[in-house]
């Protein structure tokens, strides 16, 4: 909005205000007095040029985007801490504190087979310490902090994944949907916003009267656009705290539909085929994460342009998804997800 308010544009026009018969040139007194006002001018329109940029949703980051969506309702999901399972030769008391590598984990509650336990004596859910995707990273022997002798402990499966704060991207998708579709009286869009509000939770659909009056589907997927189960009964008991009165609230996941890919592949000499293949399989599947809840379908084509536009492929031929030569259709209540991707080299 500034940016031809330079300090050279303001030198300039300050001098052109001053008499012709006094001398302006580079070092004279009245060039010394104006050129610090004008740097200091300068600067002041380039801090109102970013300060613009920090009061509208469009660009605003951090904490300022924090405050423009604030104004309508909407809080950063917090970064929230994974739950792991934690398997020992004999029983531990409850609240004790174990670690691993830059990560501490407390014990919060013994597991059972119904909880992830599985047929494991002595199995545990230990909480991390730590806030974040950290607690999802590692696992092995803990070493245990308060001193207690003759009990080996390991940190297994992952029971509730840890989550980062949340982006400043995912926020400003949230701030848009709600400000572009707006929810009210219990509309599908209110019971969108509700799942979105969940710490974990990345993109929702709603199916209203899907059972009949009254009935109220919601599918949801992680932050990372994958199934997480364990977020169906947050997701569940949040709505249950905010919905209209008589609504029956089912919160589900979509089934995952697994896409395979095989392909005959001529190389430009740039690049090794194992080079090529696992940037064509990240593109897959950054595509395939990009058509949950939007698309339907699969397209053939798009594969066919990912692999042209895959840094090292000249050609391609035998392009084949699940088998075939066409589009892969996907049910209303499934996902796709990238299988094996094979690519082959041909001379």
């Amino acid at each position: 909005m500034f940016e031809t308010m330079t300090y050279e544009t303001i030198l300039n026009d300050m001098l052109s205000r001053v008499g012709s018969d006094v001398d302006k040139r580079e070092g004279s007194i009245i060039y010394d007095a104006l050129a610090p006002c004008a740097y200091e001018l300068a600067q002041t329109y380039f801090n109102m040029d970013n300060f613009i940029d920090l009061v509208f949703g469009d660009t605003a980051v951090d904490e300022y985007l924090d405050r423009v969506v604030s104004d309508y309702g909407i809080t950063r999901k917090p970064a929230t801490k994974a739950i792991r399972k934690i398997t020992t030769n004999k029983e531990i008391p409850i609240g004790s504190r174990w670690g691993l590598e830059t990560t501490t984990y407390t014990v919060t509650g013994k597991l059972t087979a119904g909880t992830g336990g599985g047929s494991v004596p002595n199995s545990y859910e230990g909480e991390c310490e730590q806030a974040g995707e950290i607690g999802n990273h590692y696992s092995g022997t803990l070493v245990n902090i308060d001193n207690i002798s003759d009990v080996t402990a390991s940190l297994t499966d992952i029971i509730t994944a840890g989550e980062e704060e949340e982006n400043d991207e995912n926020l400003r998708a949230r701030f848009y949907a709600l400000v572009q579709s707006p929810s009210t009286s219990g509309n599908a869009y209110n019971y969108r916003k509700w799942a979105l509000e969940v710490p974990g939770v990345g993109d929702a659909k709603v199916y209203p009267l899907w059972n009949g009056n009254g009935t109220v589907k919601v599918m949801i997927v992680d932050s990372s656009m994958s199934i997480d189960t364990s977020l169906e009964a947050k997701v569940y008991e949040h709505i249950e705290t905010v919905r209209p009165i008589g609504a029956a609230v089912t919160v589900t996941s979509p089934a995952s539909k697994e896409i395979t890919v095989t392909a005959k592949i001529t190389l430009n000499g740039t690049r090794l085929l194992s080079e090529v293949s696992a940037d064509f399989t990240a593109a897959v599947a950054e595509y395939l994460k990009g058509t949950i809840f939007e698309a339907y379908s699969v397209s053939y084509a798009k594969i066919g342009s990912l692999l042209l536009g895959t840094a090292g492929i000249s050609d391609y031929t035998d392009l084949l998804l699940n088998g075939g030569t066409g589009n892969i259709s996907i049910d209303d209540t499934q996902m796709p997800i990238a299988g094996a991707i094979t690519l082959s080299e041909v001379d």
